[in-house]
């Protein structure tokens, strides 16, 4: 059983992080999870944060001489720029005069989280409601990473629209069933300062990011993450909550800001007809069952079918915006211009990085439901099993 779980706050001392489930024998490494944590600060449109934070994951416990030891993990990251909030994200009181924030920002959790807890001040919510917290996530969605490299299982991501401007949502469809070719796109798209596998497409979304940070506004976007390798047989269709397809949703939209998500076809298959969306099936004795089309983004039946696994997300425009939007404010229930917290124009390159580990939490968990194993090794020799078996079939 594979688990996790984060904690802290944007601005207190650091965030951390526990998972639980990793078998014994893993290679792991601060160095690598660090990678992990580069690539979600990078992007075009970043805020201020970006300049002050340097993320570093401090691996405190679960691994010993650089290999997993089977126990939970623990990974720690330090908020630099706390040394400047230790009065106002104090654990103590303090007899400090803090000014409290009341003026809640349409689209955050300020408002309803206030109202769920009873706070009077929206501090208490949007600390820990904002996407400072992915940092963590992205850390421990690396360390299933490099679990999954272990059996092949290749992880990415790249951005389809900023704006509006970009692909069209399903123009990548003709690559959903090749490896290969989502490779390419995924490497493409690392050169890429917005994450978008096409040069000339990148600089126009660029433009478009300056023009609304000029505007003192924010911009969403669409992008598609993708595991190949993915073996047939994880997840299952004997229960609504077992099923890999509703689960990757759950993981995928519980990231901030993410307001839809789609496996494979998505709502293309609800204006189509069944023959145009339906992935035909072939066998060949070198490869076994294969598909020339992969509608069905690897997963039918809430279980994986060996082709690779794609859903796409849409990211809203980031609520908190330099020329605030109405609201009002909770002391006084007068009108009053939402508060504003530092923050970036765009960041549906992070988004699409953190998808990548919310990916990879999902696949991995789903992965050892089915071949278990408290080491690497007994992981392995179950799975090798599998495949043996599966030619036979």
């Amino acid at each position: 059983m594979l688990r996790f779980i984060t904690t802290g706050e944007s601005h207190g001392r650091g965030l951390t992080g526990i998972i639980e489930g990793i078998p014994a024998g893993l290679s792991i490494s601060s160095q690598y999870i660090d990678t992990q944590l580069r690539r979600r600060q990078s992007g075009y449109g970043r805020g201020g944060r970006m300049k002050i934070e340097s993320d570093h994951a401090e691996i405190l416990s679960g691994v010993r001489y650089g290999k997993t030891t089977g126990s939970p993990i623990s990974l720690f990251i330090e908020n630099k720029d706390w040394k400047n909030w230790q009065d106002l994200m104090a654990v103590e009181e303090v007899t400090a005069d803090i000014k409290r924030v009341t003026r809640p920002r349409p689209g955050h959790a300020d408002l309803a989280g206030l109202l769920k807890y009873g706070h009077d001040d929206i501090r208490n919510i949007l600390e820990r409601s904002s996407a400072r917290e992915t940092a963590m996530r992205v850390a421990l969605g690396a360390v299933t990473r490099r679990f999954l490299e272990e059996f092949n299982i290749i992880i990415g991501s790249y951005v389809l629209s900023i704006g509006g401007k970009g692909f069209n949502p399903y123009e990548m469809k003709d690559i959903w069933h090749d490896p290969h070719k989502l490779l390419e796109t995924f490497k493409k798209a690392e050169a890429s300062e917005v994450r978008c596998p096409d040069d000339s497409l990148t600089l126009e979304i660029k433009r478009l990011i300056d023009q609304a940070s000029e505007e003192g506004n924010t911009l969403g976007g669409v992008f598609e993450v993708f595991a190949i390798n993915v073996p047939p047989g994880l997840g299952s269709h004997i229960q609504w909550d077992r099923r890999l397809n509703a689960r990757l949703m759950h993981a995928l939209c519980s990231i901030q800001a993410i307001k839809a998500a789609e496996i494979g076809a998505g709502t293309l298959a609800g204006i189509s007809k069944g023959s145009e969306v339906m992935d035909e099936i072939f066998y060949d004795p070198e490869r076994g069952y294969y598909r020339r089309t992969n509608f069905a983004g690897g997963i039918e039946g809430g279980i994986s079918n060996g082709m690779p696994v794609i859903a796409r997300l849409s990211m809203k425009p980031i609520p908190t915006l330099k020329r605030p939007l109405r609201s009002v404010d909770i002391a006084s229930h007068e009108p009053v211009e939402a508060s504003y917290e530092r923050s970036d124009v765009c960041a549906v390159p992070a988004a699409s990085v953190i998808a990548e580990a919310m990916l990879s939490l999902v696949i991995a968990q789903a992965f050892l439901e089915k071949f278990g194993g408290d080491s690497i090794e007994e992981t392995r020799a179950n799975y090798n099993s599998y495949l043996r078996m599966l030619e036979r079939r």
